[in-house]
């Protein structure tokens, strides 16, 4: 008895991981670092301005320790218990911007107090994983039936149809992420397959002709039929399955052409190689590249970054903030945060894996996709494997609605790790 009592009485604080407290306290602080080396001025002046961007994110990191207090100082419980309170709170923000949201570049993401602005879609995402995750655990659902999948489904895409309608792909495209934890759950892999095949048949239906494309959607059906081994094979749903997928790749071309804007057929294009105007359409990735490959292995050195220093990348502070270390860090300094980013998802998933709690482990999943999506996201179009839209990079890119987000969606659930030491 003396002992349970002892150990009911732990202070979670005590029981918190510090190893990820480091890691995104380290990743913090070097992106600000690489945020002062962007938004540098001609005419240095104290790192606190906040007329300039590098002092406003430090305005930004000191709202998050107070943030991060609360976080911890609430009782757990009080996460999974309000969870549905804060998934509406994120719907209603949502539906609130078309109201009162501010238009910038032809989307309504944000909310404009003054000089204060607010991206609600970042904080939806922490009221989906919540509500998802206590979905999960209370009907301790097995994904076995459509009605199960269905609700899962919505919680989702709920979200996602307010923030198209912005429209935002961008951030739409992250809740997607949502399925991997869905799978690990128990959902039906098809899903998730069909999901791939379909943005795969896309890309090959922009770079191949549909004909040819078609024959071959015709053999790999055959040969797929000729070698499954299972008796109750039925070449009826292969010919369904054959129609689908080439309807579908004659109506790329259509959708392609009439529905998506002209930014986004502009990256789209940019990425698959086609002919366009690198001076206008594939400047940005154009520029990100240089800028990376300039560094060699070493970097030019902090603060010497020529493309940095010249303002040759747009948005060089928010979504394209890695081409500053890729310059200026090289490629040490680029693994050196890579390693930093990896380590942090793999400690969230490890402890996700140690919880008691199903509601714990859940959302710490969930965290971990989406750090990983973001991240993953980031860097790839840096690169020239993604198309630019507009994601930013965790504790990296400068924006006071990023950080504060993801600090709320990591120390929730290292106050639900720090609490299992009182869990029976």
């Amino acid at each position: 008895m003396v002992k349970t009592k002892h150990l009911e009485n732990q202070s979670v604080i005590a029981n918190i991981d510090w190893l990820s407290i480091f890691l995104y306290t380290a990743l913090v602080f070097f992106g600000w670092m690489n945020i002062y080396s962007a938004s540098l001025p001609l005419e240095e002046t104290s790192i606190f301005d906040l007329s300039q961007i590098y002092g406003k994110q430090i305005l930004f990191i000191g709202i998050t320790l107070p943030v991060i207090v609360i976080i911890l100082s609430l009782d757990a419980k009080t996460y999974e218990k309000y969870s549905l309170i804060f998934y509406i709170i994120g719907i209603l923000l949502l539906m609130g911007l078309f109201i009162f949201g501010k238009t910038i570049k032809g989307q309504t993401n944000w909310y404009q107090f003054g000089g204060i602005s607010m991206q609600p879609s970042e904080f939806a995402k922490i009221g989906t994983a919540l509500f998802l995750s206590k979905y999960i655990t209370e009907s301790q659902t097995t994904f076995q039936t459509l009605k199960e999948q269905v609700i899962a489904m919505g919680i989702i895409f709920l979200p996602v149809a307010f923030i198209m309608l912005q429209p935002d792909a961008g951030s739409a495209m992250i809740f997607m992420v949502f399925f991997l934890v869905l799978y690990r759950e128990g959902f039906p892999a098809w899903y998730l397959w069909t999901g791939f095949f379909a943005i795969l048949l896309f890309i090959l239906a922009l770079v191949i002709k549909p004909v040819i494309l078609l024959v071959l959607i015709l053999l790999g059906c055959i040969i797929h039929f000729i070698y499954n081994k299972s008796i109750h094979r039925n070449p009826f749903i292969y010919a369904i399955l054959a129609v689908v997928m080439s309807g579908f790749v004659f109506s790329v071309d259509y959708v392609f052409e009439n529905v998506l804007e002209p930014h986004q057929k502009d990256r789209i294009n940019v990425l698959i190689g086609e002919d366009v105007d690198m001076k206008k359409e594939g400047y940005n990735l154009n520029q990100s590249m240089i800028a990376i490959g300039s560094g060699g292995w070493t970097g030019k050195g902090y603060l010497e970054g020529t493309q940095t220093k010249g303002g040759f990348v747009p948005e060089q502070h928010t979504d394209y903030i890695f081409t500053t270390v890729g310059e200026e860090w090289g490629f040490v300094g680029s693994l050196s945060v890579v390693v930093c980013f990896l380590s942090l998802i793999l400690r969230v998933t490890y402890l996700a894996e140690k919880q008691k709690n199903n509601f714990n482990r859940i959302y710490g999943y969930c965290v971990a996709a989406i750090l990983f999506m973001h991240f993953f996201v980031n860097i790839s179009m840096l690169i020239g494997i993604f198309p630019t839209i507009g994601v930013p990079l965790p504790f990296f890119s400068y924006g006071g609605s990023s950080l504060i987000a993801f600090t709320l969606l990591l120390f929730i659930f290292l106050k639900l790790d720090a609490n299992k030491v009182n869990e029976w």
